[in-house]
């Protein structure tokens, strides 16, 4: 099986060489981007064929515009001659690239903006190659008006190989559970491991109940990463050398409990040689006097599946899990009752909120948790209206403007937390004074028409809630309101302008992460971790982005 290299990992694993000549003041400057290094499968491999590893050399167009001028690109196979083949990778042969003697050669005739492929190529392990033995790989750049700093990618023959067993896990579970996280990884590379890291990362509901003084805490809740939101890492330095051929296991217990709050949640867990793990925010060591080890295992290495290539191969040093434990989510809606005059301008905030128990976040494929579905009562005409909300016709059809709908769907975002308040502010102009005007407003699951219940609410008839102005008298108390002014703020032909987001009031936020009962508190020992100066792996990271953007299914 062919092994991919990502070049879009962390920035530590991409190596950009120097300019190859001087730019002038005017000329753009491109940059070639390859990994740092990789290494190969001895010669001829485990299956009796050599096994091919794929490096993809990009560019970067970090400028504004196109550059709209023929550029070339060349590779000198030279240094390689008796430590590794390449080819052209299958889809690039044909797509403007050409390998003759000991050099791959290949034009552009425009560089786009952004990052794209310059040349993937397929590297094996030559025969009689010596494992230690390495050469450089360098991509090269050069056109008229431009100057390309260079990419090196260091080949080596042979390297360390750490390789995860799959655990046996329970996938339904109960609020409470608790089961046993086993750790089996070997090494089947051909040099050892000074120091491996043990990774654990876990979703809000699921965490790790024991904590180790070699093992670091965090959390992801960094702004603009909605997608790490919700996720704890632990991170534990195994101290030692992992021989080559030896299998290990984790010597000490990793119990995995499902929180009250447990729902829809993940596992990711891995093992790097100690550097190479992924970095993460602000975490803590705790002092409770334990220490997590690994002690080596009777047996030969044998945790590869048929699937698994081989850091030589960082892929197969990671395995994920899905959980569904069995629990509900109650959300309910929270309407208004206003007051007011013929021209005056008031605001309003309807939404809803979550009674829990669980939390629900749809981390794989990034959908809405749910839709409010706001009516607007007779008379009224919204001025003002909060991001995340679109205006639409009364029957829920598609409507061009956005101020003065008679109806808006709002979007929660891909998790809301198990105590989170969703509330959306409204400016809403009174132009005709109606006795008892009636609107609505609806929470539930997205349909083309507007709602429906979801199948984890246990009470659907609290997804609805009134939204009345003037309400007769008998009718439910009004709902404290700001008069924003006392005649007409906005024209009817203004498109909205975003007062807020979709915003938490009381203990949620607009994301559903929240300080007490939402996202910062676990439920368990679990928070998330890391260790200083380390760099993400690249295949590794890529496939915990692939873990938390994967379609198909909520988790």
């Amino acid at each position: 099986m062919r092994k991919r290299i990502s070049l879009l990992a962390a920035g530590g694993l991409v190596a950009l060489g120097l300019a190859t000549t001087p730019a002038h003041a005017a000329d753009p400057v491109f940059t070639l981007a390859g990994p740092a290094g990789i290494g190969l499968r001895p010669h001829p491999g485990q299956s009796g064929e050599p096994q091919k590893t794929s490096v993809a050399f990009r560019i970067v167009n970090d400028t504004t515009k196109t550059f709209d001028r023929q550029s070339t690109f060349t590779i000198d196979l030279a240094p390689l001659k008796g430590i590794a083949d390449v080819t052209l990778a299958k889809e690039q042969q044909g797509a403007n690239c050409t390998l003759a003697e000991a050099t791959v050669t290949c034009k552009r005739w425009a560089l786009w903006t952004g990052e794209t492929t310059v040349v993937d190529l397929d590297l094996s392990a030559a025969k009689d190659s010596k494992v230690g033995r390495t050469a450089d790989l360098t991509l090269t750049g050069r056109a008229e008006g431009a100057t390309f700093k260079a990419a090196t990618t260091k080949v080596r023959v042979g390297g360390p190989d750490l390789v995860l067993d799959r655990a046996d896990l329970k996938a339904e579970l109960k609020p409470g559970d608790k089961q046993n996280l086993p750790i089996i990884f070997a090494n089947e590379g051909t040099d050892p491991v000074n120091g491996v890291v043990l990774e654990v990362r876990t979703t809000h509901g699921i965490g790790l109940v024991e904590q180790y003084d070699n093992c670091s805490y965090s959390e992801d809740s960094a702004a603009g990463q909605p997608w790490n939101t919700g996720w704890s890492t632990v991170q534990c330095l195994l101290e030692g050398e992992y021989e080559p051929g030896a299998v290990y296991g984790v010597d000490g217990a990793l119990t995995l409990k499902a929180a009250p709050h447990a729902f829809i949640d993940g596992l990711t867990y891995a093992v790097y040689a100690a550097g190479d793990q992924p970095k993460s925010g602000k975490h803590r060591t705790p002092a409770g006097g334990k220490k997590l080890a690994a002690a080596k295992q009777a047996g030969k290495a044998s945790a590869r599946s048929a699937q698994q290539t081989g850091d030589l191969d960082p892929w197969d040093n990671i395995q994920e899990f899905d959980f569904a434990t069995r629990n509900t989510a109650d959300l309910v809606a929270t309407g208004a009752s206003l007051k007011g005059k013929a021209g005056e301008t008031v605001r309003a905030d309807f939404g809803f909120r979550n009674n829990g128990p669980a939390w629900v976040a749809y981390l794989r494929s990034g959908e809405d948790v749910a839709r409010t579905d706001i009516v607007i009562p007779a008379g009224a005409r919204a001025t003002r209206v909060p991001a995340g909300c679109t205006g639409v016709n009364a029957d829920g059809s598609h409507r061009e403007q956005a101020l003065g709908a008679p109806r808006y769907f709002c979007s929660t975002g891909h998790v809301v937390g198990e105590a989170a308040t969703f509330s959306y502010p409204f400016e809403l102009k009174i132009e005709t004074v109606v006795a008892d005007a009636k609107g609505s407003v609806t929470v539930g699951q997205w349909t083309p028409e507007g709602t429906t219940g979801h199948r984890w609410d246990p009470t659907p008839a609290n997804n609805k809630a009134a939204f009345v102005i003037n309400a007769k008298d008998g009718g439910p108390a009004p709902t404290p309101t700001t008069s924003v002014s006392p005649t007409p703020t906005a024209s009817a032909t203004a498109t909205a302008t975003a007062t807020a987001s979709a915003s938490a009031t009381g203990t949620g936020t607009g994301t559903g992460t929240t300080a007490n009962g939402g996202l910062a508190s676990t439920g368990s020992s679990a928070a998330a971790i890391a260790l200083g100066g380390a760099v993400l792996v690249a295949a590794g990271g890529g496939l915990f982005l692939a873990f938390r953007r994967k379609a198909g299914g909520h988790a």
